[in-house]
């Protein structure tokens, strides 16, 4: 679910150009402007979205469609958000520093997923990983997967699923989105410097069979079920990266590669990119990486251990290349994680959620 851009034509996804370091425009601030969004804050509000969302739904997930930059949404899109708010989020003077968790039980994570929403009357899916916080709740995924800067308008009934089955399977439980975290640039502007966003989680919960009816069963906190990656800023390039997600789309020469069902993975080290015509100034492109649309989300991760499944997430997966114009997508990149970056984070893993969904 990422955009495309061809070469040398800023018009689609992301590109850059080789810096000594990337220095994010907001990065010099003291404080941060973090836009905040409500989604589903009431157990009553999770309830509605879960109900959206029963097995027979989730089993036609692999028909909906990768969400891009580009997809037209409809613009009778009814939110089931409530209030949104600018936060003025204080920096600490200490750096961040955020370590990888294990899940309660396992030596190894399972923090990579899918997330599944609606704009207007239609299904989208896109890529996004759990990230380690203090509320156990985050999780790290694109700007665009949750939010439509063009209307205006929050993401309806968007849940995490991590770990998602061939045919709709919940192996760790579905968690239904509580808040959007996003820097005040990307619902305001639409600017790809700041395509990110973290998104707080209810409780999970699987749906069960008694007495002949489906209900809730609370499965407990994300981050305790499948853990949580780290999170490391201001990096700069040249670094080594390991990009995931799940791409569905077609190649610009119509075949398909990903059928969507199956995380894939490519790497390489990093290089800056610019698309002006997207306000991407401090871009970070990974390439070779083929990924196509659906991948959109998906974590790109430094110092990644294959045994536990855990690195320090350092981007994600925004736009799509193709560098050479020719037939397929070949790079892929990521708005840079800076200072600012940081702060969003402290907001989604300061907010808190009903202690029972069920």
């Amino acid at each position: 679910m990422i955009p495309r851009a061809r070469h040398l034509v800023a018009a689609a996804l992301s590109a850059l150009l080789l810096l000594p370091a990337l220095v994010g425009t907001a990065s010099a601030a003291t404080d941060s402007r973090v836009y905040s969004v409500t989604l589903a804050k009431s157990v009553a509000d999770m309830k509605k979205v879960a109900e959206y969302w029963k097995p027979d739904r989730l089993k036609n997930a692999d028909s909906y469609s990768p969400a891009t930059p580009a997809s037209q949404s409809s613009p009778t899109a009814t939110a089931a958000a409530g209030a949104s708010q600018i936060v003025t989020v204080k920096r600490p003077k200490s750096l961040l520093s955020v370590g990888p968790v294990l899940p309660r039980n396992s030596t190894a994570a399972k923090t990579m997923g899918k997330v599944f929403f609606r704009f207007g009357d239609k299904e989208y899916f896109c890529s996004a990983s759990s990230v380690a916080a203090k509320n156990r709740s985050v999780v790290a995924t694109a700007g665009h997967c949750a939010y439509d800067s063009r209307q205006a308008k929050p993401a309806d009934y968007w849940i995490f699923v991590p770990n998602p089955g061939p045919s709709g399977e919940t192996p760790d439980g579905i968690y239904v989105g509580a808040a959007i975290s996003m820097h005040e640039d990307w619902p305001g502007k639409g600017d790809y410097d700041f395509d990110y966003a973290f998104v707080t989680v209810h409780r999970g919960f699987k749906w069960v069979e008694k007495g002949g009816q489906l209900v809730m069963q609370d499965v407990g906190r994300l981050q305790d079920n499948i853990g949580g990656q780290g999170l490391t800023i201001g990096k700069g390039l040249a670094i080594s990266v390991s990009a995931f997600g799940y791409p569905a789309g077609p190649q610009p020469d119509g075949s398909r590669p990903f059928n969507g069902k199956t995380l894939q993975a490519c790497s390489g080290t990093t290089r800056r990119t610019v698309a002006p015509s997207l306000d991407l100034q401090y871009g970070v492109q990974l390439q070779p990486c083929g990924f196509t649309f659906g991948a959109s989300g998906g974590p790109w991760l430094i110092n990644y251990q294959a045994a536990q499944k855990v690195g320090f997430l350092n981007g994600i997966n925004s736009l799509t290349w193709n560098r050479d114009a020719k037939g397929g997508y070949d790079a892929v990149s990521s708005p840079t994680f800076n200072t600012t970056t940081g702060d969003v984070y402290r907001r989604a893993a300061a907010l808190t959620t009903p202690q029972n969904v069920t």
